[in-house]
């Protein structure tokens, strides 16, 4: 059974699990489609097409599923989609898609966004993905799965993290940052590997020699970069992690790739 405070405004068309909290001053959406479990503390706001996954819980002064900050956007019946088990702090605000891309934002389960966090429009964050006070994410960006980015970070639309990336706090990041790297500064230039991440995370300290020498190999003078990824993917052909990052980067997307300040950056 759930609980709502008589003071918190919870449209009837709201479609509510078992066992959700709803705290005072609250206002919860006829569209917004809260999963078992949710918890509201106070003073949250659910509003658009917009759902969260079981046990999420949001904390006063959150901005959840309004309309996007896109001067293009025309009303369209857009999406926010939540994922399970995430903590959204003081202050967060997350806006649903627009048409021009692809109608939905996507979060994954068991994210994190401390204070002041901000997720635009048609953002995909991957599972497990840790924003700290203040981080902006403009429109557009995907973050993958295990990312970290630090306090006061800007990411630039249509930006891409990688998988496992570390993102330096007050870093401006306007170009797509590989799996595993780090990336710090004003602008943000990759300074190496997360290898505190890695090790944290339990991968093999094999992996984690194997992700080093690529990374030095990718980020080498010698050659372009198209050479210097075929010579990577016939070195490490039997290394899974080694070819996410050449897939990543292949696969390219509307921001360049961030590189090392200089050659002699040890990883």
């Amino acid at each position: 059974m759930s609980t709502i405070h008589p003071l918190s405004v919870v449209d009837p068309a709201a479609q509510l699990g078992a066992n959700v909290v709803i705290g005072p001053f609250c206002t919860v959406g006829p569209h917004a489609v809260l999963g078992d479990g949710v918890e509201l503390l106070s003073h949250t706001a659910v509003a658009g097409r917009t759902t969260i996954g079981a046990r999420t819980k949001v904390f006063p002064f959150a901005s959840i599923g309004h309309q996007p900050q896109d001067l293009k956007f025309h009303g369209e019946p857009s999406t926010l989609e939540i994922g399970a088990d995430c903590l959204i702090r003081e202050g967060v605000t997350m806006n649903p898609g627009t048409e021009g891309g692809g109608m939905v934002t996507k979060v994954g389960d068991r994210c994190t966004f401390l204070a002041n966090a901000h997720v635009a429009h048609d953002c995909i964050v991957g599972n497990d993905v840790i924003f700290s006070n203040n981080v902006m994410l403009a429109g557009h960006c995907s973050v993958g799965d295990f990312a970290i980015i630090g306090g006061g970070a800007a990411v630039h639309q249509f930006c891409r993290i990688g998988s496992h990336a570390f993102i330096g706090g007050m870093s401006a990041v306007e170009n797509d940052v590989i799996p595993y790297g780090i990336a710090i500064g004003n602008r943000a230039h990759l300074a190496g590997l997360n290898i505190v991440g890695l090790k944290r995370r339990g991968f093999d300290r094999d992996v984690i020699h194997a992700i080093r020498r690529a990374y030095r190999l990718l980020f080498a003078n010698e050659g372009t970069l198209q050479e210097r990824m075929d010579d990577v993917e016939n070195e490490f052909s039997a290394h899974a992690t080694v070819h996410e990052i050449i897939g990543f980067i292949r696969q390219g997307g509307n921001r360049s790739v961030c590189t090392p300040r200089d050659s002699h950056h040890d990883a």
